[in-house]
Formats: structure tokens, C-alpha cells, sequence
């Protein structure tokens, strides 16, 4: 199977949040700030109560400073670049320091902050963005170079590697570096302003008092059926979103996400099906919450508040019956092999004496920040596991993404007795060299109904070839039906130069109906679409899978315009697979369908 579920070599753990990532151009919404002098400040790096000061840095012969936060998706993705630059330029006399002035990261989350991705540069708490102001920083994470007589000479991004929709595998402009090297050199920087990818700063201004949208009374209610799923401690979003405090200092960048439909995340075409786990606002939510930001988040009456959304369980599946753990932990290198990490399997055992029905299942890494995927397979007794198979059974999986196991009521996946379960783990190395001890986590049947197996197939395509410079190369699959089944769920996947995809039933009269059509492939964000009513199919009916690629250098993601690209496990590669959750129909023959045991 690991040939049906390739992906990444990218940072999951930042790619989850790139909806979050908001755009700034410079000359739009940006301050220019090139050609100004650098004001004195004094500020302190929390981790050692260190004093950083403008009037010790301005000796050297240039100086970065570069905005950051904690929890900004593409912030974090540069991390690691920047420790490499100031490793790259610290012999020609160069001074790093990041500046941190989000009113929402207290200094204890600077201090950890740093110390988590061993910035080896000060990175001070700017209280009040009293700094952020003077330089005009609006986004994290913006770039400044000042040269030795303090002037600013760029002002940007650091390079062009990640942003909205845009994940290359290699930066292709240098822009930090490039001026670095000019303002060293003595020359005029070329490009001096870039524009920036990256979360609003969140600067520190009292909400209005009062308004006909408020927090409590409004908003709170929204962000508990929309946002708290994802965005909660220990959940895949990047910050939390549980209370007022958590969320007023993040309003504009919500502003930018929502207006612009990047979050919350959601990417089937709403014409083809209805899912129960569509995540978009109703046009009257999305109006609410923008009029609460544009009235200056009035907080409101704390009496007003609905109660507390209970979460019984870190999972969102709810509280497990079991979770398995990786035996030992995976020792993911810094770097990435030049041929990839080769897919890693691991072989859990949960001593099954009687056959399980689980309802409910979820893979969660232990080192999100390098596990692209995980797949755990159901291996039952007496059989040896082939990757390859594309038979295999699935019991749940994990991508950036929703991809829990959450079938409908009277539906389950059965693990027969003796059976294992093999984790299939992708990892892909980030520049921190990492430990990964990878769960799953199942809750199972219980009482006396009858439930119905839910079975999991591929339909994939591996024989195709995209042609170098190819904007919309059309690949196919089609699966035929033997018995009538009900569909309760699709799962589209192919890497960074899908465009879009659809499912289509063709039905044995000749009739056809999209089933579902996702516009707009979202690499990072690979969600499983779950019917919100199971969709009865005959038998004999086919269902036509067809994917677009864009192979042409106007897709920022590709990795090489210029290359055939074939089937492959690897980014640079790609895969066709439309995956289908199911159960079948009584037609007369014996159903997939028993009894469910009652456990203690």
C-alpha cells in the first residue's frame, strides 16, 4: 500500500495552519520602511534575561531583525532557515535578532519558543510593539537588513519557499541572502522590498467596550461549533481558540482567513453532495464575526456566554477504549536523504481474543513536526504484510488534515481476532533531528446491534505520465461495483501538482451524477468528505475518478516543470487515488454485517 500513500518531504506541523498565513504586499497595506534610521532600543531576551541593545548591535557591519511569533504556521516553517543564515553570515560580522511583539506570546512563550527550535541569535520581547512600530513590522515572520550606519536597506520576506498556497521544495529567491550580500559588498540592494507571507502581528490595543456584536452574546457560539474541534490545546490548529483572551489578539488575521475562505478549511465544490463534516461558515456566521472585528471586538457581557464546549478527551474521536503505541521511538535525522526516508513499519500487537468492531479511530504522530503520514493497517492472523497490496485493510490514517475514523451509526471496521496492526510512517526530516513514538487510538462497539463493515478501496491510477510543461494533464480511474453498496465517504489524494479532482457515478442505466468535486486540490489539507446521508449504489455501477495536474512553471509548488513525472511515493513524484469508504447492501447473498460483542 505504501505504493497507493506516498507524500511530503515539507513540515507538516506548519503546513497544517498555512490557511492561517496571510498575504501582505509591500506598497498595499506594508510600511515602507527602507532608507529610515533605525531607532534606539533596548530590549531583553527572556530565555537568559540577556540585554539586547540597538546602540551594540549597530557595530557590526550589517544587522538582521526579523519579526517572529510562536504560533504562526509559516513563522515557524522559518525557524530553521534563519539559524542557517546567521550560521551562513556570522564570520563576515553579521548580527541576528528576532523581535517578538505579539501581545498574545508572553515572555515565558518566547523563552520556550526559542529554546524549542534552538535559535542560536538573541530573541527579545518587544512589550507594547513599541519596536514593531518604529520599524512599521506588520507580519511575522518580516525581514529588515540595516547596514552599518543604521540605515534600513530591505525589508521582507526571507525567501520565497513558503506562502499561501506555496510550498516549493527549494527556495528559488534568496531575497534576505541577496541583500545581505549587497549591503556586505557595499552595493545598492536591487529588490529591496518583498512581500510578506505571514501572520498579523497582534499589537497590543484594548477591544471597544461595547457594540451590537459581542463576544459573548455572538461569537463565542460560532467559534465553538466552527473553530475549538481544531483549535484547542493538543489539536492540529495552531493556536487555541477556547476564550476571549485567546482569540482578540488574533482578530485581524481572522479577518483575512474568513474573508477570504481560507479558514475554516473546506474545498468541495458546495453544488455535488452534502458531508457532515463541512467545516464553512453560513453566510450569517461569517457576517457576525466580521462585523464583531470591524466594531473593535467588543467583548460584551460575560453573562451572555454560552457554557464551555466539554472536550472528554484530548482525540477527537473522544475518549479511547485502547490506544497502541509504537514500541520504541523512530530516530527521524536532521537532514533529508537524498532519496527520502524510506517508508518505516512498525508492527503493534493488541492481543485480540475475539473479533473488535471499532466505531471510532484516529492516528496521531508523537513528532508531528516530521511525520508527513501514518496509515495503520489491520493484519489479520496467519498473513504477512505486503506495502504493496493494494488489498490491505485500513483501519484510519493520518495527513494534515480531518482524516479520523468517524463512520455513520450501524457501521464499523472489524479487526478479527489475532490480528496486528502495522503503522506505515512517512517521515520527513525538518533540520531538528527528532524522536517519533506515533499512537493510534480505538473506540469499539458495544451492546447487541447488528453493524455493517466498512470497507475502504482505492481507486487509483499508476500508470500515467505528465508531460514537462503540461498546465492540465487529465488522468482517470474507474471502479466497478459487483453488489450494491451504500457510500459514506471519499478521500482524494495526489502531491504538489494536483489541480483538482472528482468523483463521478456512472450508473448501469448510463446515467451519471457527481458525486463530489474538489475544485481546488489542497495538498496540505487532505480532508476525508463524509456524507452527511449514506448514497445507495446498484450494482455494476462505476465510479470514474479524474484528476488534473499542473506540470508548468506557473504552479509555484512544482518541483521541476522541465521532468516527465510518473507515480511515486515522494513529493517530486506523484499518485492518483480516490479513496471510498463503503458498506454493502443485503442482495441476497450473506452480508458483511455481525453481531456487536459487549465488552467490559
Amino acid at each position: 500500500m505504501s505504493r497507493l500513500l506516498g507524500a511530503a518531504g515539507l513540515v507538516v506541523a506548519a503546513v497544517w495552519g498555512m490557511g492561517w498565513v496571510a498575504a501582505q504586499n509591500v506598497g498595499g497595506d506594508a510600511v515602507h520602511s527602507v532608507g529610515k534610521s533605525v531607532p534606539s532600543f533596548t530590549l531583553i531576551d527572556p530565555r537568559d534575561q540577556t540585554k539586547v541593545a540597538w546602540d551594540e548591535l549597530k557595530k557590526h557591519r550589517a544587522v538582521v531583525v526579523v519579526f517572529l511569533g510562536t504560533e504562526c504556521p509559516l513563522n515557524n516553517l522559518y525557524m530553521g532557515r534563519l539559524a542557517e543564515l546567521h550560521r551562513e553570515y556570522a564570520a563576515r560580522n553579521v548580527a541576528f535578532v528576532g523581535i517578538n511583539a505579539n501581545a498574545q506570546d508572553t515572555a515565558s512563550r518566547v523563552a520556550d519558543h526559542a529554546r524549542q527550535h534552538a535559535v542560536p541569535f538573541p530573541v527579545v520581547k518587544d512589550a507594547g510593539n513599541v519596536v514593531a512600530d518604529q520599524f512599521g513590522a506588520r507580519r511575522t515572520p518580516e525581514a529588515f537588513v540595516i547596514d552599518s550606519q543604521g540605515i534600513i536597506r530591505y525589508q521582507g520576506r526571507i525567501d520565497d519557499q513558503y506562502g499561501i498556497g506555496i510550498q516549493r521544495p527549494a527556495p528559488q529567491h534568496r531575497d534576505l541572502a541577496a541583500a545581505l550580500d549587497a549591503v556586505l559588498a557595499g552595493r545598492r540592494v536591487e529588490v529591496s522590498t518583498t512581500p510578506v507571507a505571514g501572520c498579523l502581528i497582534g499589537r497590543a490595543r484594548p477591544p471597544k467596550a461595547t457594540g451590537t456584536v459581542t463576544y459573548c452574546k455572538d461569537v463565542a457560539r460560532i467559534v465553538q461549533d466552527r473553530c475549538q474541534s481544531c483549535h484547542r490545546p493538543g489539536q492540529i490548529g495552531p493556536m487555541a481558540l477556547m476564550t476571549f483572551d485567546d482569540i482578540y489578539p488574533w482578530a485581524e488575521t481572522i479577518r483575512e482567513v474568513v474573508d477570504e475562505g481560507r479558514m475554516p478549511p473546506w474545498h468541495a465544490d458546495p453544488r455535488y453532495g452534502k458531508f457532515d463534516n463541512d467545516l464553512r461558515l453560513s453566510p450569517s456566521e461569517k457576517e457576525t464575526l466580521l462585523s464583531w472585528i470591524d466594531q473593535g471586538c467588543p467583548k460584551g457581557d460575560e453573562r451572555d456566554l454560552p457554557p464551555p464546549r466539554v472536550f472528554d478527551s484530548e482525540w477527537k474521536i473522544g475518549k479511547p477504549d485502547l490506544i497502541l503505541t509504537m514500541p520504541e521511538a523512530f530516530e527521524v535525522p536532521a537532514r533529508m536523504p537524498k532519496k527520502g526516508v524510506p517508508y518505516q513499519h512498525f508492527v503493534l500487537d493488541p492481543q485480540f481474543r475475539q473479533d473488535r468492531w471499532v466505531v471510532r479511530a484516529q492516528a496521531r504522530p508523537g513528532a508531528p513536526a516530521v511525520v508527513h503520514h501514518m496509515i495503520a493497517y489491520i493484519l489479520p492472523p496467519g498473513q504477512t504484510f505486503d506495502p504493496d497490496d493494494p488489498d490491505n485493510l485500513i483501519l484510519c490514517g493520518f495527513a494534515p488534515g480531518d482524516l479520523a475514523f468517524t463512520p455513520p451509526p450501524g457501521t464499523a471496521k472489524k479487526i478479527p481476532a489475532g490480528s496486528k496492526i502495522v503503522l506505515q510512517m512517512h517521515y520527513t526530516p525538518n533540520g531538528t533531528a527528532q524522536k517519533d513514538r506515533s499512537s493510534i487510538a480505538m473506540i469499539f462497539a458495544k451492546g447487541p446491534e447488528r453493524l455493517r463493515e466498512v470497507r475502504t478501496v482505492p481507486i487509483f491510477n499508476a500508470f500515467f505520465r505528465i508531460p514537462p510543461g503540461a498546465a492540465h494533464h487529465r488522468v482517470e480511474a474507474v471502479y466497478r461495483f459487483e453488489r450494491p453498496v451504500r457510500l459514506i465517504g471519499f478521500m482524494p489524494h495526489m502531491h504538489l501538482r494536483g489541480k483538482d479532482f472528482l468523483y463521478e457515478a456512472v450508473f448501469p442505466d448510463g446515467t451519471r451524477e457527481i458525486l463530489l468535486s474538489v475544485p481546488r486540490f489542497q495538498f496540505n489539507w487532505q480532508a476525508a468528505y463524509r456524507l452527511a446521508e449514506p448514497r445507495r449504489i446498484p450494482k455494476d455501477t462505476r465510479i470514474r475518478c479524474v484528476a488534473h495536474y499542473d506540470n508548468s512553471a506557473n504552479n509555484p509548488n512544482n518541483p521541476d516543470p522541465t521532468q516527465f513525472v510518473f507515480w511515486g511515493n515522494q513529493t517530486w513524484e506523484e499518485m492518483m487515488i480516490g479513496w471510498v469508504d463503503f458498506v454493502e447492501e443485503d442482495d441476497g447473498s450473506a452480508p458483511r454485517s455481525s453481531p456487536a460483542p459487549s465488552f467490559p
